[in-house]
């Protein structure tokens, strides 16, 4: 029986989804500071600001490390390079880290500034951008065999 060469794998059998696994956070974190946003704005309670903060600055971190993971299954996939929908899905990712750096010194403001309504309307695009994003990411992993070594 011959070896399956591990490049040929579809993501689901590939030995390390680093990339898969570090792009869960940032959508979980992206949009849970929308929804603690949301809180503050109907509370006016103070932690729901500061939860929102955190959450985006988390969702940075990890939005940079799956960056580096994907970057890394991309540069090692000639199929994946030549489509479109591997590039749309790494242009929505610069521009949710894009819009979420700013929305971090956005909600780094005091109280009622941090959220309202800069702050609320751009968690609000960031959240929908990432859904979109981890969309895409979803296709593209089953379309390519992504995250293979």
């Amino acid at each position: 029986m011959a070896q399956q060469d591990v490049r040929d794998m579809p993501m689901a059998s590939a030995p390390h989804p680093i990339h898969s696994v570090l792009a869960a956070f940032p959508l979980a974190f992206f949009t849970t500071a929308f929804v603690t946003d949301l809180t503050y704005v109907n509370t006016a309670e103070m932690m729901w600001a500061n939860f929102s903060v955190w959450l985006i600055t988390g969702g940075l971190i990890m939005g940079v490390l799956a960056a580096i993971a994907g970057i890394v299954d991309f540069a090692r996939n000639r199929r994946a390079r030549r489509a479109p929908r591997p590039w749309f899905h790494s242009l929505l990712n610069i521009v949710v880290l894009v819009l979420g750096t700013v929305n971090a010194f956005i909600h780094s403001r005091d109280a009622y500034t941090s959220v309202m309504p800069t702050g609320i309307l751009l968690s609000a695009i960031v959240a929908v951008l990432v859904i979109v994003s981890s969309w895409t990411g979803t296709s593209v992993a089953h379309r390519y065999p992504v995250g293979a070594a």
